[in-house]
C-alpha cells in the first residue's frame, strides 16, 4: 500500500524529483524546440509525460516512483515553455493577449483540480489512479498537436552551447534544491546556505559565459528590452505572492477549519473564479489602455485582497475567506496576463522557445523562493506566538515544528488550551505572511507605474511578418 512503504524523506523526494528536473531542463528544452521544431518537441514532451505517468501509477517501490516523477518533470519542461512559445508565432499582437489569458487559465485550473480530483480518487480508488488520469488528457493533446499545430523552428544549425546548458541547469537545480531545503533545515543551516550561494555563483558564471560565447544559449540582449525585463520581473513578483497564498491556504483550511484535502481543494475555487473574471477583463484594459493600467490595477486589487486576508481571526469563517480569496484571484487575473504579454512581446519567432523558457525559469525560481521565504515568515510568527509554558521539552519541540504537529500533540493530550494556542498562533503567522505578500503587491504597483510604458509599443508588424514566414515554410 501507498502509505506503508513511503517514509518522510521519500515523500519529500516525490515532489523534489519533479521540481529539480523541471528547473534543470527548462532552458535546454526551449533551445531544442527552437532548433529542432516546437511541434516535434511538444509531442516528445507529451509522450515522456504520458509514459512516466504510467510508470508512476504502477510503481512498486519508492525509487521507482521517484524516477517516474523525475521523468514527469522532464516532460513538463518541454510542455510548459514550448506551449507558450508558439503564441507569438501563431497570434497577432491583438490576438496574443487573449491567447496568453487562455494559456494562463489552463494552468490555473490545476490549482484546485489537483487536490479535488486527486483527493476524490484517493478516497475511492487505489493511489496510482491519480497518475492514470493524465493518460486520456495526454492522448487528446497528442491528437490536437499532431493535427492542428504546424511545425516551426528557427533553422539554426550552429553548434549548441553545451557548457552554457550544463552551467545553467546545475545553477537552477542547486538554487532550487537549496531553497527547498530551507523549509526543512532553516536559513541558518550551513548546508542550505552553501547550496544556495553555490547555485547563485554558477548562475552568475553562466551569465558571464553567455556574454563571451559565440552562440549563446540565451540572447542576453533580451534584457536590454524594458518590456521583457520588467514583464519578467513583474510576472516573478506575482508568482512569489501567489505561491505564498497557495502555501498558507491549504494549511488554514485543513488545520483551522478541519477539512480534508478534497474539501480544501474545493475551497480554492473562488481563487480560480477570480482569475477567470480578472483575465477576461484584463483583455479589455490591455487593448484599450495598455499593460501598465492592467498591471497596476491588478496589483492594487491583489494588495487589497491580501490585506483583508491578513485580518483573519479565529472566528472568521469560510465566507470571509472566500471574499479575500476571490479578490486575490481577481488581482492575479488582471496582472499576470499583462505581465506575461509584456515579456512575450519582446520575443521574436526565432527565439520564442528559449525566451519563454527563460521567463518560466525566473517565475519558477520566484515561486520557489516565495514558498521558502514566506514559509519562514509563517513559521516564525507561529513559533513566536505559541504559549508553551509548563509543557515538557519534547512536547514543546514537537508543537513548535508546525501547526499539524501542534494539533496532533493537542489532541493526544486532550488539551483545549494547547489547541487554542496552536490555532491562534497559526492565524498570527498566516497574517504576517499575507501582510508580507501585500507589501510585495504594493511594490508591484510602484514598479508597474514607474517602468511599464503607458501605451503598448506596437510590434504588430513583426508578428504579422513572423506569421507569414511561418506559413510559407
Amino acid at each position: 500500500m501507498y502509505h506503508e512503504f513511503y517514509k518522510a524523506a521519500e515523500l519529500q523526494w516525490f515532489a523534489d524529483a519533479y521540481n529539480l528536473v523541471f528547473a534543470a531542463a527548462l532552458l535546454p528544452a526551449g533551445m531544442l524546440g527552437d532548433r529542432l521544431g516546437r511541434k516535434k518537441m511538444l509531442i516528445a514532451g507529451l509522450l515522456i509525460f504520458g509514459v512516466s505517468s504510467l510508470a508512476c501509477a504502477y510503481a512498486g517501490s519508492p525509487w521507482e516512483l521517484i524516477t517516474g516523477r523525475a521523468f514527469q518533470g522532464l516532460g513538463a519542461a518541454f510542455l510548459v515553455p514550448l506551449s507558450m512559445s508558439i503564441i507569438p508565432i501563431l497570434f497577432s499582437e491583438k490576438e496574443r493577449t487573449k491567447a496568453i489569458s487562455v494559456w494562463m487559465l489552463a494552468n490555473a485550473f490545476g490549482i484546485p483540480l489537483g487536490p479535488v480530483l486527486g483527493g476524490w480518487l484517493l478516497e475511492n480508488y487505489w493511489w496510482g489512479s491519480v497518475f492514470l488520469i493524465n493518460i486520456p488528457l495526454i492522448i487528446i493533446a497528442l491528437v490536437a498537436v499532431f493535427i492542428f499545430l504546424p511545425e516551426s523552428n528557427n533553422g539554426d544549425k550552429q553548434r549548441a552551447d553545451i557548457f552554457g546548458i550544463l552551467l545553467s541547469s546545475l545553477g537552477l537545480v542547486t538554487v532550487t534544491y537549496g531553497v527547498i531545503e530551507v523549509g526543512e533545515r532553516g536559513w541558518g543551516d550551513a548546508v542550505t546556505l552553501t547550496t544556495i550561494i553555490g547555485g547563485l555563483i554558477m548562475i552568475a558564471g553562466f551569465i558571464l559565459w553567455e556574454r563571451r560565447v559565440k552562440n549563446p544559449l540565451i540572447d542576453l540582449a533580451l534584457f536590454r528590452s524594458g518590456r521583457f525585463t520588467w514583464g519578467t520581473i513583474l510576472a516573478t513578483i506575482i508568482s512569489f505572492a501567489m505561491f505564498g497564498v497557495l502555501f498558507v491556504l491549504p494549511q488554514y483550511f485543513q488545520a483551522i477549519e478541519g477539512v480534508k484535502a478534497l474539501s480544501a481543494g474545493l475551497r480554492l475555487l473562488p481563487l480560480v473564479g477570480g482569475l477567470l473574471v480578472g483575465s477576461q477583463l484584463s483583455d479589455v484594459l490591455q487593448l484599450r489602455f495598455g499593460n501598465r493600467v492592467s498591471l497596476s490595477f491588478g496589483f492594487l486589487i491583489l494588495a487589497v485582497g491580501l490585506a483583508i486576508g491578513a485580518n483573519t481571526s479565529m472566528n472568521s469563517g469560510y465566507g470571509f475567506a472566500s471574499i479575500w480569496i476571490t479578490a486575490a484571484g481577481l488581482g492575479i487575473g488582471f496582472a499576470l496576463p499583462a505581465a506575461m504579454d509584456e515579456g512575450m512581446s519582446a520575443l521574436t519567432s526565432e527565439g520564442s522557445g528559449v525566451g519563454s523558457a527563460l521567463l518560466i525559469s525566473l517565475r519558477q525560481v520566484g515561486g520557489t523562493m516565495g514558498v521558502a521565504l514566506l514559509g519562514t515568515v509563517l513559521n516564525a510568527g507561529y513559533r513566536n506566538h505559541l504559549n508553551l509554558d509548563g509543557l515538557p521539552g519534547e512536547a514543546a519541540d514537537t508543537i513548535s515544528r508546525n501547526v499539524s504537529a501542534g494539533l496532533a500533540v493537542a489532541k493526544q493530550l486532550h488539551s483545549k488550551v494547547i489547541l487554542e494556542s496552536v490555532k491562534s498562533s497559526f492565524i498570527y503567522g498566516m497574517s504576517s505572511t499575507l501582510w508580507t505578500c501585500g507589501a510585495i503587491a504594493v511594490a508591484g504597483i510602484i514598479l508597474s507605474v514607474c517602468f511599464v510604458k503607458r501605451v503598448k509599443g506596437s510590434n504588430q508588424e513583426l508578428q504579422q511578418t513572423a506569421v507569414v514566414n511561418h506559413l510559407n515554410k
